[in-house]
């Protein structure tokens, strides 16, 4: 007989513990990550079939130190100036010359400024996210090594400087 109300004692606290656990739980669910594969590039007056991976796509401001007067002699920390990217776009090469062209016009002196946008979908491929690229113009542009034993395709890698990046 005791054994029978110490396992129901036990079992009532258990399911307390599970009813306390899930009053606590957050309303309206859990907001899922999304996945780094669906995600397309858009960019003013190119038209590209699809990149295989963007990198680089982010900000850092520095940070500067300075010394208060008195005493203490304590440091604060000042922000500085905000650098974005490079953001560095690689795709399979294909007969379009459109991306060379853009690079080439910089190497002649001619800097093409675009905008431009990645978009991350979910597994949907409906969009969620979208990351806009502000005054962007092609800094590198190279090939990944031509191997005759390999069966890989041939990619194709611009880096794009980038003078702002804002999150839609």
């Amino acid at each position: 007989m005791k054994h029978r109300i110490a396992y129901s004692l036990v079992a009532l606290s258990i399911v307390g513990l599970f009813m306390a656990m899930t009053a606590q739980a957050p309303i309206g669910g859990r907001t899922e990550p999304l996945p780094s594969r669906n995600f397309r590039v858009e960019i003013d007056g190119v038209v590209q079939a699809s990149f295989s991976e963007v990198s680089g796509l982010g900000c850092q401001t520095e940070v500067i130190e300075y010394r208060e007067g008195g005493d203490s002699g304590s440091v604060r920390y000042l922000p500085g100036l905000t650098r974005c990217g490079p953001v560095i776009l690689k795709s399979g090469l294909t007969n379009s010359k459109e991306l060379w062209n853009w690079y080439k016009s910089v190497m002649d002196g001619n800097v093409q400024r675009k905008s431009a946008s990645i978009v991350v979908m979910d597994n949907s491929k409906v969009e969620q996210a979208r990351y806009n690229l502000f005054e962007c113009w092609p800094t590198m542009y190279a090939t990944s090594p031509l191997d005759a034993s390999s069966s890989g395709v041939l990619v194709e890698e611009l880096d794009l400087a980038v003078e702002r990046i804002e999150r839609a």
